[in-house]
């Protein structure tokens, strides 16, 4: 007998639309820890901005999510701590200014630090923020000089080699790598204590064999037309150009925190004032990405409302809602309105293509990449008729990001040069490339198979199927980049494969069937640590997560013409959970950075389960 689900939709429903914003929009907030509470409390006191409403609210949320030990975590079952993290915060409250070094809670998170190497252990970012905000020496050797900006596009390893958000964050980097520029104030605390090599060189470059790629990068500066001064006056110049030349009407680079955050400091280095237009405006865009989260103040990274609005508007219409339904209505009216217009960095190796794709947040307009294009375009099939020119010039532009290898990466096409490998940055492959990923291109063919015309023995299909079937895990699993991790990867894969009519009995979809089922929990559902994401293999979490279970069973409910026991014990699982709030709710669900920078998506824990349970009732009760 199967299971009622329309309780739970219907909640899921009344939900989502007492959350609408009037401009059609859902502005659910983009969690990622206390990273960026912590380093905007840090940007006000370097900049000597005494908005103190802000910091005391910023550094109450940081002090409450500390653990026992002293350390913070950026995820739940991280073990004891997480050194970066914990450094970020420590300096953060001692720069406040309401808390002091002889705090218990401090004390206790000194004792950590200590304990796991000191200020030299962490990652590179806070290690840069800290010589920004003169805590540590800039050291006297980077491996991207400034005039890598200046080498010619056929060069193997040149600017445009590096993903987008790569360049976004690499080229404010390299002006203060090469600017040695830092700013202390009257207020800036001292965090030598903190240090264990104290009379030797902080060692900023990974273990690797990077010689050869310092090698190739000389070949090409070398060869570079113009005396070495004159060069590296126009790679200043360049590097410049390019933050001004790609900042929003916000202010804010990219629309993202951390380059934004970057480039104030590097427009510094440059000679602009603290009062200048552009760092009062950029300071301004950063600060409107502000939300609130259980009462206490959050600086997001980013805002998702794209991201939040197209994935409710097709999990409502695959739920039932109608088009004509007034919150479809706006949703969809707020999509083709963020449509892009303008063409980005996308254009350099995807020349002769007119711009289509949607971006990420309200405010981004240059930035589209492939996710957020198939989800806006998956709400507005429906009215497609009625925007031919909105849809035609997506679907175009969708198409021609394929890469040459047959998958889909984010946001750019081919930009995945092994050579990258070779560069001794930390987290460089999470940070300078842009690989085909199999939740991508799984989403993508998904959307392809269901909401076009394209036939399944279509070129780029066929391609696409290849690459994942060729990419995927022995054990039946794939990698998802975006998202947590195996269980994400999985579901983008199988729903995809089956949209674009692959046999339930091919080996791909069998084995990955049987591999959702072995890693099922006793209650009915799943869960994924993060822990996967880094160590490269599946972590089970122990416990179950609405947004997991609602991915894997998407994705046997597109494998299988009839209910499971599994997928029966599945639905029961999220319709006695739909309403819960705990630990496992707010886990992040998403990543940008292996071990360093994980996602809590708030609207993802009513998304998903809607749309497996609108799956689960179309496809077995019709």
């Amino acid at each position: 007998m199967m299971i009622n689900t329309r309780k739970g939709t219907e909640w899921i429903i009344e939900r989502l639309r007492s959350h609408q914003l009037p401009d059609g929009s859902w502005n659910y907030p983009f969690e990622t820890g206390i990273s960026t509470d912590a380093y905007m409390i840090i940007l006000l006191r370097t900049l000597e901005i005494e908005d103190e409403e802000l910091i005391k609210g910023l550094a109450a949320r940081i002090l409450s999510r500390q653990e026992k030990n002293g350390a913070w975590k950026i995820f739940y079952d991280e073990g004891e701590g997480n050194l970066t993290a914990t450094v970020e915060s420590y300096y953060a409250l001692l720069y406040s200014g309401y808390y002091q070094k002889d705090d218990p809670q401090l004390k206790k998170a000194k004792k950590f630090i200590l304990a796991k190497g000191g200020l030299e252990e962490a990652n590179i970012f806070a290690k840069i923020m800290f010589a920004m905000t003169g805590q540590l020496k800039y050291p006297s050797f980077f491996p991207l000089p400034v005039e890598v900006i200046l080498l010619p596009l056929p060069f193997p390893i040149n600017f445009y080699s590096f993903s987008v958000f790569g360049r976004a964050n690499m080229t404010p980097i390299m002006l203060l790598m090469d600017k040695k520029f830092s700013l202390k104030t009257a207020k800036s605390p001292n965090l030598q204590d903190l240090t264990v090599t104290r009379d030797q060189e902080v060692s900023w470059i990974q273990p690797n064999e990077w010689r050869s790629f310092l090698s190739i990068l000389e070949e090409g500066i070398s060869s570079l037309m113009g005396l070495p001064d004159q060069l590296h006056k126009l790679a200043i110049e360049r590097a410049k150009k390019y933050m001004l030349d790609h900042i929003e009407e916000d202010g804010t680079l990219f629309s993202y925190y951390s380059s934004t955050f970057l480039m104030i400091f590097a427009l510094m280095s440059l000679g602009y004032k603290k009062t200048d237009p552009l760092i009062v405006n950029a300071l301004s865009g950063i600060m409107s990405m502000k939300c609130e989260i259980n009462g206490l103040p959050h600086m997001q990274y980013t805002t998702a409302n794209v991201w939040n609005t197209s994935l409710i508007g097709y999990a409502l219409q695959s739920a039932g809602v109608e088009t004509d339904d007034e919150m479809i209505v706006k949703a969809n009216q707020y999509l083709l309105g963020k449509q892009h217009h303008k063409f980005g960095d996308w254009i350099i190796h995807n020349r002769n293509q007119l711009p289509g794709g949607w971006g990420f947040s309200d405010v981004n307009t240059i930035h589209p990449d492939v996710d957020d294009t198939t989800t806006s375009l998956r709400v507005v099939a429906r009215v497609a008729s009625t925007n031919l020119h909105s849809w035609d010039r997506g679907i175009s532009w969708l198409l021609s990001m394929q890469n040459n290898d047959g998958g889909w990466a984010a946001f750019e096409k081919n930009t995945n040069s092994k050579l990258l490998n070779l560069l001794p940055i930390e987290k460089g492959r999470f940070i300078l490339a842009d690989p085909t990923c199999a939740d991508i291109t799984g989403r993508t063919i998904e959307f392809l198979g269901n909401y076009t015309n394209l036939p399944a023995q279509n070129e780029s299909v066929k391609k696409a199927v290849k690459w994942l079937v060729k990419n995927q895990e022995q054990n039946g699993s794939w990698y998802g980049r975006w998202g947590i991790c195996y269980i994400y990867g999985t579901w983008a894969a199988v729903t995809g494969l089956m949209a674009v009519g692959l046999s339930r009995l091919h080996p791909s979809i069998d084995s990955a069937v049987e591999w959702l089922k072995n890693i099922q929990n006793e209650d009915g559902g799943w869960g994924e640590s993060c822990n996967s994401d880094h160590k490269g293999k599946y972590i089970p979490l122990g416990e179950s997560t609405l947004t997991h279970s609602a991915w894997a069973l998407d994705a046997l409910i597109s494998a299988l013409d009839q209910p499971t026991a599994e997928i029966e014990k599945g639905i029961s699982f999220l319709v006695n959970s739909i309403s819960r709030e705990d630990w496992t709710t707010s886990y992040p669900k998403g990543q940008g950075m292996a071990g360093a920078f994980y996602i809590h998506y708030h609207s993802y824990r009513y998304i998903f389960p809607l749309l497996a349970l609108s799956h689960y009732q179309t496809k077995y009760k019709g």
